[in-house]
């Protein structure tokens, strides 16, 4: 991945400073690290001409660095990619809540932060992964596999490859399996997972992908794009991974399939608030939505928008899906309690 630092020879922009006169800058504070990105920002530019001065951390570190900046922060808009990454940042007060007609036209209520006393909206979700389950398609079969809850079947023991259950994607999950299921039934689920696993939780997800296609296991949680971006790739190695298994969206018969959520906020001590707003809407546009899709293979979210993908059209048999659609309040709000139960179930 590669990683992107504000050059000196900009800090007079990043701190509003002569530059700001000659041209309009955007201060962004990013957590997605995927070059197809560099092709969203540079069309932003060309049709505003206003200039894109990007650092990149991960979700935390994005969190922690704004909490020590405070007020003196030239942070304009947060991007993370993670949905309880957001609820925490909003929860914390380091958002602007913003209103904006064009934002509340395109994106669902369910993709966004609840809306202010007076109406703002603290973040906006503007694309989506789901986590799915991809399994070996010789050994398993798909109704083994076809709900979160069956990955702690005792008939799935000793198959189960699995990233840390405490990243950020896992905790995400299981904080929202715990919204359905209640707690009790969640640490039990999770103990499960325990009995079932393959080996301990190690590596990224496209290493459980590439576990399942070894036979060091025979089934694995993912999240889409690491299969989808497999499935594109012109590795011959790749491509063979993919042909080995196959994958399956969780519970369409019950609540739908988890997704997590690529989103972006206005910085609370944002200097160009108007920009800021102009760059939101533009995440929204279909000319945007599309870079998601296409890019980093992730599913657009903007009423109307639809995606012409091959490898999420391939994976969802037309390129649509159920998913759920419970509050991320509650999807962040459950993670303490699911931590606390990794801890004592032994899921490292």
């Amino acid at each position: 991945m590669k990683k992107h630092v504000a050059l000196a020879v900009v800090a007079a922009s990043l701190f509003g400073g002569a530059a700001s006169a000659q041209q309009q800058v955007l201060n962004l504070y990013s957590a997605r690290h995927y070059s197809t990105d560099e092709a969203l920002y540079n069309d932003f530019t060309k049709a505003t001409g206003i200039k894109i001065n990007r650092v990149d951390a991960d979700d935390a570190g994005i969190i922690a660095r704004l909490k020590a900046e405070g007020a003196a922060s030239p942070a304009d808009v947060i991007l993370l990619v993670d949905a309880a990454r957001l609820w925490r940042g909003e929860q914390d007060g380091l958002f602007l809540p913003i209103k904006s007609k064009a934002l509340e036209d395109a994106i669902p209520a369910s993709l966004h932060g609840a809306a202010t006393a007076d109406g703002g909206i603290p973040w906006y979700g503007f694309s989506t992964r789901a986590r799915v389950i991809v399994y070996d398609k010789v050994k398993v079969k798909r109704e083994d596999v076809d709900t979160y809850e069956k990955l702690a079947d005792p008939k799935n023991k000793g198959k189960l490859c699995i990233r840390s259950g405490s990243h950020p994607y896992n905790l995400s999950l299981f904080g929202a399996v715990m919204e359905h299921i209640g707690p009790e039934k969640t640490e039990a689920w999770l103990k499960g997972m325990v009995d079932n696993m393959a080996r301990p939780p190690k590596g990224g997800d496209t290493d459980q992908i590439k576990g399942v296609a070894s036979g060091e296991c025979q089934i694995a949680v993912t999240n889409s794009y690491y299969l989808a971006r497999m499935m594109r790739s012109n590795a011959p190695e790749d491509r063979a991974v993919t042909e080995r298994v196959a994958v399956v969206f969780p519970n369409q018969q019950s609540w739908g399939t988890h997704v997590n959520i690529a989103g972006a906020a206005v910085a609370k001590h944002t200097k160009h608030p108007d920009v800021a707003i102009k760059f939101m809407e533009y995440l929204a546009s279909p000319s945007a939505q599309q870079y998601f899709a296409n890019g980093n293979n992730e599913w657009p979210v903007a009423k109307g928008v639809t995606t012409n993908n091959p490898a999420l059209k391939s994976m969802t048999g037309g390129g649509t899906f159920k998913y759920e659609t419970i509050p991320i309040s509650a999807v962040g709000a459950n993670q303490v309690k699911v931590q606390q139960m990794l801890d004592r179930v032994g899921f490292k």
